[in-house]
C-alpha cells in the first residue's frame, strides 16, 4: 500500500531552493527564465527564491542576455565569497588543509609531510585544527561564514559511533581503532562551537570530486580509483556514491586477489593493496635488489624507480621495468573485478602514485583489465586518468559541507527542528544581518 506524503511546506520550499541553488551552481549564469523551464518552478516561485537568495548574499546578477524579441533577460550567477569552505586530506605522505570560497576557487593552503608510520591521533588531530587555523588567518576570513570542514581520512568512518552524534574512524591499516575523530576536532579545533564537520573516506571524497568537477561529469555510473600509498576505491552507481554499512564500500584494497599470498600491512594475506599499491611496490623493487636510503619516504622511492625503469639516457633497470610490469597486471586484475562487479561506464586512476605512474602503465592496466574482465562489461568500459590531479581528495573533502549547504536548501545557520519557527526565522534574520556587514568590510586575500 503506498504511504502518505509527509512532505511539510517547508520541506517543499526547501526542495525548491535546493533545485534553483544547484542549477545556478553547476550551470550558471542563467536567466530566471532559463531556470523555470530547466526546473519546472513556476516563474512566481523562481522569482521569490532568486530574490532571497540575492538578498542572503549567495546569488547576483551577472549582466545580462539577448531573448527573442522581447527585452534582454538578466543572468543570475552563485556570489563566490557567499561562503568559504576548508577541506582536508589525512593522505599517506602528508595532510594537506585547502581553503576555498563557494565556487571552490581556491584561496590558501597548507600542509605538514606525515613521517613514516606517523598516524598518531594527537598528531593528526593537531595537524588539522593548525591548518585550519591557518588557512583562515592567511586569507583574512572569519569562521561564521565557513560553511563547514570536510575530512578525508583513510579507513571505515561509522558516524554516531560515538554516542554523541560524531564520526568515529576504523583505520586498520594505519592503526586506528574506534577513534572519536570527530569529538577530538570539536575539543581543539580553531572554530567555534557548532562548526560543522564532516568525515569520510579518503576514497570516496576523491570520487565526488571527480564526478562532480572531473573526468567523472556526465557519467552515471563509474569506479574512481585511489592509488596511492595502498588502494581504495569510489563507486557511484546511477549518479549516487555506493555505500556499504558504515562508510566500508571503498575498501576494494582489501579483496583477496591472491590466497595465502603477500602480507598485507591490514595483516590479511593476499590483498591487493599488498601487490599494487605504492608501499608495496616499492617493497617488491627492494625484495629483487634495489637499494634505498632507510629514510626515503614512498614519493621519493617511486621516482627512483621510475628513473631506473625509463632512464632518460642509458640502459633500462630490467628488474624495475618488471616490477612496474607485474604492478599494471595486477591494478590491472583489480579493475578487472570492478568492471565484472559493477559495470561501470568509466574507470578513473587517480591518487598521487596513480598520476605519477600513469604515463608509464595506463595503456598496460587497460589491456589486462580487459583480459581479465568478461567481455561484455569490460567493452562498455573506458580506463582513464583522473582530472583533478593531486588535490582531488582535499576538493572532494570540500565537497561534503558543499553538499550539506544544498541539502538545507542554501539555509545557512538552519540547525534541526528550526525551519520556520519563530526562533529558526529570528535567527535566520540574524545571520543575514551578520553576514552582509561581514561581507562588506572583509575582502579576502588571494593566495
Amino acid at each position: 500500500m503506498a504511504m502518505p506524503s509527509r512532505r511539510t511546506v517547508r520541506d517543499l520550499r526547501r526542495s525548491s531552493r535546493k533545485e534553483v541553488l544547484q542549477r545556478l551552481y553547476f550551470d550558471g549564469p542563467m536567466s530566471r527564465q532559463a531556470l523555470g523551464t530547466t526546473t519546472s518552478l513556476s516563474s512566481g516561485s523562481i522569482s521569490t527564491i532568486a530574490a532571497e537568495l540575492v538578498a542572503e548574499g549567495l546569488v547576483e546578477e551577472a549582466g545580462t542576455v539577448d531573448s527573442d524579441g522581447g527585452r534582454p533577460r538578466t543572468l543570475l550567477r552563485v556570489v563566490p565569497s557567499g561562503a568559504y569552505l576548508i577541506g582536508v586530506d589525512v593522505g599517506e605522505t602528508r595532510v594537506r588543509v585547502e581553503l576555498f570560497d563557494l565556487v571552490m576557487t581556491e584561496l590558501a593552503r597548507w600542509e605538514r609531510p606525515m613521517r613514516r608510520n606517523g598516524y598518531d591521533v594527537a598528531s593528526v588531530v593537531r595537524h588539522i585544527s593548525d591548518g585550519v587555523g591557518e588557512v583562515l588567518s592567511g586569507a583574512g576570513i572569519t569562521a561564521d561564514l565557513l560553511l563547514g570542514v570536510g575530512v578525508g581520512i583513510p579507513g571505515i568512518v561509522d558516524r554516531g559511533a560515538d554516542g554523541g552524534g560524531g564520526a568515529v574512524v576504523h583505520g586498520q591499516t594505519i592503526g586506528w581503532d574506534a577513534v572519536p575523530l570527530e569529538s577530538l576536532l570539536r575539543e581543539c579545533a580553531v572554530l567555534p562551537p557548532g562548526t560543522r564537520f564532516f568525515i569520510e573516506n579518503g576514497a570516496r571524497t576523491l570520487g565526488q570530486a571527480e564526478m562532480w568537477f572531473g573526468g567523472g561529469r556526465g557519467v552515471r555510473d563509474a569506479a574512481i580509483v585511489l592509488f596511492g600509498s595502498g588502494i581504495g576505491a569510489c563507486i557511484v552507481t546511477d549518479g549516487a556514491v555506493f555505500g556499504g554499512a558504515g562508510g566500508s564500500a571503498a575498501e576494494w584494497g582489501h579483496t583477496t586477489l591472491h590466497v595465502r599470498g603477500r602480507r598485507c600491512r591490514c595483516g590479511a594475506l593476499g590483498c591487493l593493496e599488498a601487490y599494487a599499491g605504492a608501499e608495496a611496490l616499492v617493497q617488491r623493487w627492494q625484495e629483487a635488489g634495489a637499494s634505498l636510503p632507510a629514510d626515503t619516504d614512498e614519493e621519493t622511492a617511486v621516482t627512483a624507480l621510475l628513473a631506473a625503469a625509463y632512464p632518460p639516457a642509458g640502459e633500462a633497470d630490467p628488474v624495475a621495468r618488471a616490477v612496474l610490469d607485474e604492478t599494471a597486471e595486477y591494478l590491472g586484475a583489480g579493475i578487472s573485478d570492478l568492471i565484472n562487479l559493477y559495470g561501470p561506464e568509466r574507470v578513473l586512476l587517480c591518487g598521487w602514485a596513480g598520476l605519477q605512474l600513469a604515463p608509464y602503465i595506463l595503456d598496460s592496466v587497460r589491456t589486462h583489465a580487459a583480459a581479465y574482465a568478461l567481455r561484455h562489461p569490460a567493452g562498455r568500459v573506458s580506463i582513464e586518468l583522473g582530472r583533478l590531479g593531486p588535490d582531488a581528495v582535499t576538493v572532494g573533502a570540500a565537497t561534503l559541507p558543499l553538499a550539506d549547504f544544498f541539502a538545507r536548501g542554501g539555509r545557512l545557520n538552519e540547525q534541526p527542528g528550526e525551519g520556520d519557527s519563530p526562533a529558526g526565522q529570528a535567527g535566520w534574520r540574524a545571520t543575514m544581518e551578520t553576514r552582509k556587514r561581514t561581507i562588506t568590510a572583509q575582502e579576502p586575500a588571494t593566495k
